[in-house]
């Protein structure tokens, strides 16, 4: 997907519309695209031939559209996979733990070094319409989300209300729990 958008472009900072339902062809087609792409995106050969950067989710305002939608294909630490097109997606109830991934997240909007910490709820619950490609049928969900993918859909969440990452960064987040512990002697090589 050579149109993502970078960031400072316009889009990037606005909220995106609801979609409309049932989805139409072209939202069907930009959903599946989406998913497609990030899940070519962490397979290394694809990634490789087409200089794909490994992505965990997209988001339609991260390719130009502004509507309520986003793709995310990503596996727990449990290897649970989770990959899901979201049609107008809702976070409903949060909880009061707080987490970030140590050394900061990444974004496909993004291009330049980050450095600090963006706090994401430890745990979400959220509900949203979800399209499933191979029945080409969409379906409401109600689910409960933690660890890596709470996070993953947190920051894709935030694209669809014209949130960058970059916008919520700290040098410390305290009282907040690391998702995962950085290996020290690793980190040092």
């Amino acid at each position: 997907m050579k149109d993502i958008i970078r960031e400072g472009h316009k889009t990037l900072t606005t909220v995106a519309k609801e979609v409309q339902l049932p989805l139409s062809p072209a939202d069907k087609k930009t959903l599946k695209d989406m998913l497609f792409f990030v899940i070519n995106s962490q397979d290394e050969e694809i990634a490789k031939t087409y200089e794909l950067r490994p992505a965990v989710g997209l988001a339609a305002p991260q390719i130009n559209i502004s509507k309520r939608m986003f793709a995310m294909h990503v596996t727990d630490f449990d290897q649970t996979l989770y990959s899901f097109a979201f049609v107008n997606p809702k976070i409903i109830k949060k909880s009061q733990e707080i987490t970030y991934i140590p050394g900061g997240e990444g974004c496909l909007s993004v291009d330049r070094a980050t450095e600090g910490l963006t706090p994401r709820y430890s745990e979400i619950t959220i509900e949203s319409y979800v399209y499933d490609i191979a029945s080409d049928e969409v379906v409401h969900i109600t689910m409960d989300l933690s660890g890596y993918p709470s996070v993953v859909f947190q920051h894709e969440y935030d694209h669809l209300d014209g949130i960058m990452f970059t916008t919520k960064l700290f040098p410390q987040i305290p009282n907040a729990r690391p998702l995962f512990e950085i290996d020290e002697e690793l980190e040092d090589n």
